[in-house]
């Protein structure tokens, strides 16, 4: 089943689901930046295509690789043998796991179809402090033995902690740093409505508590009236956030964008990106921000000062609304003294991530 170096080879990635999210946008760009001698699949655990392309329209350039299981909630045996068969099918070479429902399913069942190749990567470890994920990590790493990857060190760090018989190595993420870079700032406001003469924060995350959305109101609401946040993003806080930005008098300065298919012109409308989140993996929408030239605050969770350019960005401590004010007031008065943006040119585009996976690819485990 192992290409020879004149085939093209099959890779299989397998994610719980394929929605809006950063691991999702990996793997969409993994697919995409695959060389001319590798076919990539996507494998969604969860939902139907219909219904995650109608939720992410960009889905749609995938059709044809996209393959959707449509999976109940709970435990579900049966789906080992459907996905050793679907990787049959394809003639997989490669199965690439994230996360780690997708490990103990598409790891067992590559394991079920004898795939040469199997790749695990890791995109957060805070579920590990949890002793049933840190027990059911254990075990599936332990039976599956893929390629153990982490996408931060800090990541890392945390796995060799709470999994000692576990090494993974670190490939940071990485984006496409052609298509995230600067532009015309003024025009990228008039196409979201946004005021051009007033300065603008931005944040791209899905509207979940672990995103910390509400600490950042409660920070605008410590900001002067000349300073307006715009929020790309959907999820299930959105009502919740809409009632707090009424409560806090602050309609006429935050503006919610819904789900954005432009993310290079949003983040080109913002003078300083911002997430509060409370536990991160390796974010990406700082990097994608910093590449079009946006300084950024974010809170020093997971991976996140790894996604940060040491000279124009700043960390601060998570759940503290009156810390990132300060540092938001501060990074909005300060004058650049460096671009964020050769920061992620030089350290994290995605040919570096996708050149180190394309090295695991050909060592069977």
């Amino acid at each position: 089943m192992t290409s020879t170096s004149s085939q093209r080879k099959v890779v299989v990635q397998v994610v719980q689901h394929l929605s809006p999210g950063g691991i999702e946008s990996i793997c969409l760009e993994l697919q995409s930046f695959a060389g001319s001698n590798a076919d990539v699949h996507l494998v969604s655990l969860e939902g139907r295509e219909s219904q995650m392309v109608s939720l992410w329209p960009r889905l749609s350039q995938y059709a044809g690789v996209m393959h959707f299981l449509d999976k109940p909630p709970g435990l579900q045996p049966r789906l080992l043998l459907k996905l050793a068969a679907l990787f049959k099918s394809l003639k997989a070479d490669v199965v690439h796991t994230h996360h780690i429902g997708p490990l103990l399913y598409g790891g067992a069942a590559a394991r079920l179809a004898r795939i040469p190749v199997l790749i695990h990567t890791e995109h957060d470890a805070w579920h590990l402090g949890l002793d049933n994920h840190q027990s059911l990590a254990s075990k599936c790493l332990k039976f599956i033995r893929p390629q153990l990857v982490a996408d931060a060190e800090i990541v890392a760090d945390h796995i060799r902690s709470r999994i000692p018989h576990a090494q993974p190595r670190v490939i940071p993420n990485g984006i496409d740093t052609r298509r995230f870079k600067p532009g015309d700032k003024a025009a990228a406001r008039r196409s979201f409505g946004l005021p051009d003469d007033q300065a603008i924060i931005g944040c791209a995350a899905r509207m979940h508590e672990v995103k910390g959305h509400d600490i950042l109101l409660d920070a605008m609401f410590r900001l002067p009236p000349n300073v307006h946040l715009a929020l790309a993003g959907k999820g299930p806080q959105e009502a919740h956030l809409q009632r707090q930005v009424r409560d806090l008098n602050l309609s006429d300065r935050v503006h919610f964008l819904g789900l954005v298919d432009d993310m290079p012109r949003f983040y080109q409308a913002l003078d300083v990106f911002c997430l509060a989140s409370k536990a991160e993996g390796m974010p990406l929408s700082p990097l994608e921000a910093q590449a079009c030239g946006a300084r950024a605050v974010i809170t020093d969770v997971g991976g996140s000062r790894e996604a940060l350019c040491p000279t124009t960005g700043i960390l601060v401590p998570a759940d503290n609304s009156a810390a990132l004010a300060k540092a938001l007031r501060y990074s909005l008065r300060t004058t650049l003294s460096a671009d964020p943006r050769d920061f992620v040119m030089q350290y994290r585009d995605i040919r570096g991530m996708v050149a180190a996976y394309d090295q695991l690819h050909s060592v069977a485990c």
